[in-house]
């Protein structure tokens, strides 16, 4: 079998090798070109070498897909025609070196070199590399610019047109390591501002388009690459056009101005109107007030490698007259930009947030428009890079896009403001407080952050909206601000502790750091009001969709409510009678502390006789066991154990002793006195359950809607689940989320916990959204350090 035949040796181009020989004996394909080398180096000899000091700051290029190496006789030092490189046509596979045609009849037309293998290069990728080298530098730069096309970024409803940064870069048609400046354009439409831009960077092609007709040929947002001047060329919407959705068009100009490096004004009129210095002196106050605090934050946000200049870019006035002289002509020794500044001032406008303006005219006899002197005042600002340096076109689209979520959304016609070109009211947010009419002052889509709403001026109080906040006196004197809410029950109460003190002491006013620190119905009379004792008011403002500031939790109707549906559900799986149930776990949640409890009283202390389930028990007021109804049928006071001096029920023996006088000691009255109170109210709990045995089984919804607390939404409002839009039946039960007062079904609302500021201290029925949320989320506004007002 014969040998295998290389590549070389059939004269075909098996792609460049490494002429270096240094690491890899001259077998490794070849990955740079070394100009001061004179070789082709693969990966191996390329770091070898350039690891001597001397050879270290060689100029290398990394091999692209085509590559044609230049001629090594006429690069080398002793090359027959020095500084004029000649590209390769062949390699002598034996001398190793690469021809071009005049070098290859020179050194091996004769002799034994005539036989020597040869490598032809790819004749067609030569010739296009001779001719690209034959060409002038204006031809070069005009085919590197024959296959750029324009697209649209952002559509005339601030939509961007790009799904992500890939796209962008795969659009714009440049490398995604390639470092970028961004040029826009503005001006009235009808000015030639798509035309300005295809002549100064394009030689005229029609890259963004143009039209003879009278509508706007520029909807939305186009963007080109430009590969000469490596920019990223923006072209915009002309100004003072009927276009519908003008407020949103306007305020994108602004956007595309923040991320530029560039700013062409064009206009075309023979002197320099008032709407050029107001439209650039409201861009400079708008983007000072609203977009340099974005572009900070966009950076630590983004985690961006180029920090995006709080200054903004340089702006270059291209104003093209036909009748007149230019600005400035009449007056040699006085500046344009003199002039510009000085009308200006006089407009009352500042243009701070430009890093500079310059003024570039051109007086137009005959046409066309001669735009080689802006080309030349753009190519010497582009070669600036003090304030706003290159960056890779990642950046760009990061910064696009982040100030397209913050600054989005309709703008209502009744907030158009024509004093201005950007008012406040294009990036602010459109919120306004129920109460007062005041708006919030924040950016817009602030919420998305986590940030609440903020007003400059303070609210009124409204009887509707009743938004007023009460926080702790003792705590505001310490220095701190702490906000209390009223409700039923203290947090250290049980639930049906809580509901009993309520009904026998009012309400309460809880502190997290004080502790109770009011009740309503404390004393018989006299009680004050708590604003002027233990509470500090203050009015805040009413934002739609917040509810931080209800204060009123009246929800102990429905917390009974949810205590007998619960003991209704207990009842039905035990097959117990439902008002025995219900008056056996009453007493034993209110029950006195000496009381003996009813799941443990099996038969009568005295008889001894079982108790059945629908057996009554009954306990002693004097001993505190458990006797059926014969052996407990006799009454007396007890007041040693806090029963006043009514006759209540006892046993026999504590009858029969009713003139012995119980050692009771004073801790043991202090904790009977806590609850006896609960005690009292829940005998007549119990006895009017006793008298209408079957209450229970009356349906809960006939009495919701007059125990709902007021943040619920009604039931007949609900038909459908308000996460999963499950439509409610009889087979699918509707609940409420005691945190929102939303509607949802059990599997959408099964979690527990407690709402302190709603008035549910204990774990309480919430929705899958709301049990997310962290802890201080329900917290009131004033807990908040008062960030509403």
């Amino acid at each position: 079998m014969s040998a295998q035949t290389s590549p070389a040796e059939k004269g075909l181009n098996p792609g460049l090798l490494c002429q270096e020989s240094y690491t890899c004996s001259g077998t490794d394909e070849a990955v740079f070109e070394c100009d001061e080398c004179c070789s082709l180096q693969c990966l191996r000899c390329e770091e070898e070498l350039h690891r001597q000091e001397r050879l270290r700051n060689h100029e290398r290029i990394r091999l692209k897909a085509g590559h044609v190496p230049y001629c090594d006789p006429c690069k080398g030092p002793n090359g027959h025609s020095p500084g004029m490189k000649q590209r390769a046509v062949v390699r002598c596979q034996t001398c190793k070196i690469n021809l071009c045609l005049e070098c290859q009849k020179r050194t091996h037309s004769g002799g034994s070199k005539r036989r020597h293998p040869v490598t032809v290069y790819h004749v067609a990728k030569v010739q296009e590399l001779l001719e690209e080298e034959g060409m002038d530098e204006e031809t070069k730069r005009k085919k590197m610019t024959e296959k750029v096309v324009s697209f649209l970024l952002v559509d005339e409803n601030e939509e961007i047109q790009v799904t992500n940064e890939e796209d962008f870069i795969r659009k714009l048609d440049c490398k995604p390591d390639q470092h970028l400046k961004v040029v826009s354009i503005f001006g009235n439409t009808g000015d030639g501002k798509s035309h300005t831009l295809n002549h100064t960077f394009f030689y005229g092609r029609e890259v963004f388009k143009t039209s003879p007709a009278q509508e706007s040929c520029t909807v939305g947002v186009w963007a080109a690459y430009d590969p000469v001047h490596k920019v990223a060329v923006i072209d915009t919407e002309g100004l003072l056009g009927a276009t519908v959705n003008l407020s949103q068009r306007t305020r994108l100009l602004l956007k595309v101005l923040a991320i530029s490096d560039l700013v062409i004004y064009r206009t075309h009129a023979d002197r320099l109107h008032n709407d050029l210095f107001k439209f650039l002196g409201d861009a400079s106050e708008a983007y000072l007030k609203h977009f340099t605090k974005e572009l900070k934050a966009t950076t630590a946000r983004c985690g961006l490698d180029v920090p995006l200049s709080t200054l903004g870019p340089a702006v270059i006035i291209f104003h093209e007259t036909v009748h007149t002289q230019l600005l400035g002509s009449d007056h040699p020794s006085e500046v344009p930009e003199k002039l510009i500044q000085d009308r200006f001032r006089k407009l009352g406008r500042f243009p701070e947030a430009f890093s500079s303006i310059h003024y570039k005219g051109t007086r137009t006899y005959n046409p066309p428009t001669d735009f080689s002197g802006l080309r030349r005042a753009l190519e010497q600002q582009l070669e600036n890079n003090t304030t706003r340096s290159p960056r890779h076109p990642g950046v760009i689209f990061k910064a696009l896009k982040a100030l397209s979520d913050r600054f989005s959304g309709e703008i209502p016609d009744d907030q158009m403001a024509h004093s201005s070109f950007f008012p406040d009211e294009y990036f602010t947010c459109s919120s306004l407080c129920l109460s007062c009419g005041a708006g919030c002052k924040n950016s817009m889509n602030h919420g998305k952050e986590g940030v609440p709403h903020e007003a400059k001026s303070r609210c009124r109080y409204s009887h509707q909206y009743d938004n007023r906040v009460f926080t702790c006196k003792a705590c505001y004197e310490r220095g701190n601000e702490v906000s209390v809410v009223p409700k039923t029950a203290a947090s250290t109460d049980s639930p049906w502790m809580g509901l009993a003190k309520y009904a026998w002491s009012g309400y309460v006013i809880e502190c997290p750091n004080c502790g109770v620190v009011y009740r309503s119905r404390q004393y018989w009379f006299g009680n004050q009001d708590p604003v002027d004792t233990v509470v500090r008011t203050e009015i805040v403002h009413v934002w739609p969709g917040t509810d931080g500031f209800l204060k009123d939790n009246n929800n102990a109707a429905q917390r009974l409510l949810d205590g007998m549906n619960f003991m209704a559900q207990s009842v039905s799986e035990l097959s117990l009678g439902p008002t025995k149930a219900v008056t056996s776990w009453l007493t034993d949640q209110i029950a006195p502390a000496y009381w003996r409890p009813n799941s443990q009283i099996l038969s009568c202390n005295k008889c001894a006789t079982s108790f059945k389930d629908n057996d009554t028990k009954h306990h002693c007021r004097a001993c505190g066991e458990g006797f059926c109804d014969s052996c407990s049928s006799k009454t007396r006071p007890v007041p040693e154990r806090g029963w006043g001096p009514a006759p209540v029920r006892v046993c026999d023996n504590c009858y029969e002793a009713r003139n012995v006088q119980l050692a009771v000691t004073e801790a043991q009255a202090d904790d009977e006195g806590g609850t006896l109170i609960a005690r009292k109210v829940g005998e007549a709990v119990q006895n009017t359950l006793g008298a209408v045995v079957t209450a229970i089984d009356i349906p809960l919804g006939l009495v919701k809607d007059a125990a709902r607390p007021a943040y619920w939404v009604p039931d007949h409002e609900i038909l459908h689940c308000h996460n999963c839009r499950k439509e409610f039946s009889v087979k699918l039960s509707k609940h409420h989320c005691r945190a929102c007062g939303q509607g949802f079904c059990d599997e959408c609302s099964h979690d527990r916990r407690a709402v302190p500021s709603r008035g549910w201290d204990h774990p309480v029925r919430v929705c899958f959204n709301c049990n997310k949320k962290p802890a201080g989320t329900f917290m009131t506004v004033v807990t908040r350090k008062r960030l509403l007002c």
